[in-house]
């Protein structure tokens, strides 16, 4: 199997201009005298568009840092994740989130939507760095302690299927499944707390409110089934804290490291919360 077809990035694509939101194939009528099976080729995206966001604080503002320039781009939203702040000024979220975007824009949690601009970014690791403006949020701290074990109780908080769902961060809870990703992949977890388009980028904390892993993708449930016969459940992945330590310090970021007592998960995003950004990418 193409590993790049079995994984869904969950970053929502598709609001404005159409597109599969949920990046999963819809089966196409077999062809007269065919035999059915897992052994057809993947089927095309659906043709199902997912409601467009409103009009109004989507655009981006011509003339400022991060929007988009004069006949550079449409200034709409193209699609959107999350990011992080991880130093004063400075965000983290996924490259697949900001890639080929004419400008970027982030939304605080107090509503102000804010123009930022990419540093720097790791298509290896799926990280990407973001300046953004000093009022964005107090940055999140990392775990001190990288020994993360199979059973952790983990949080995700960030912003799946913008426009669908609630406008406001959206808050999941489940345990560390794997200490590597697909195909064995060493760089990141595989997590059970549920992950949608749109939570790409966004902080996976323990349950001490500290960053263990940035979400990245979730396993393509309808392409596996296609494959397999069985649907996956709650197959999600994370980038480790550890490559993303690695990322920010190669460029020039030193995060806080810490290590706190447990909470529940409900003080553990309202810890997330005040440093949770909505990102918007600009076409």
């Amino acid at each position: 199997m193409n590993l790049r077809t079995a994984l869904l990035p969950a970053l929502l694509l598709g609001l404005i201009g159409g597109g599969d939101a949920m990046g999963q194939g819809k089966p196409q009528p077999a062809a007269p005298g065919a035999s059915p099976g897992p052994q057809a080729g993947f089927p095309p995206l659906p043709t199902t568009k997912p409601p467009a966001l409103p009009p109004g604080p989507q655009a981006g503002v011509p003339g400022k840092p991060g929007a988009p320039q004069p006949g550079a781009g449409t200034g709409r939203m193209v699609s959107s994740g999350t990011g992080f702040v991880v130093a004063p000024g400075r965000a983290l979220t996924n490259h697949h989130v900001i890639d080929d975007c004419r400008a970027v824009r982030v939304r605080v949690p107090g509503g102000a939507d804010l123009p930022a601009r990419v540093i720097a970014s790791d298509r290896d690791r799926d990280l990407a760095l973001v300046e953004v403006p000093a009022e964005a949020g107090p940055p999140l701290p990392f775990r001190r302690d990288v020994n993360v074990r199979r059973g952790e109780g983990v949080v995700t908080y960030g912003f799946p299927l913008a426009g669908l769902l609630s406008s406001g961060p959206t808050l999941t809870t489940g345990e560390i499944s794997a200490l590597a990703g697909l195909a064995d992949n060493q760089r990141q977890y595989q997590i059970s707390a549920p992950v949608q388009p749109g939570n790409s980028g966004g902080p996976l904390l323990d349950m001490s409110g500290q960053v263990v892993g940035v979400i990245v993708s979730k396993l393509n449930a309808q392409r596996i089934a296609q494959r397999t016969g069985d649907i996956p459940q709650n197959v999600n992945f994370a980038v480790k804290g550890t490559e993303a330590l690695a990322f920010l310090r190669a460029n020039g970021v030193n995060p806080t490291l810490a290590e706190q007592p447990a909470r529940s998960a409900a003080e553990v995003g309202e810890i997330a919360h005040p440093s949770t950004l909505f990102m918007r990418c600009m076409g």
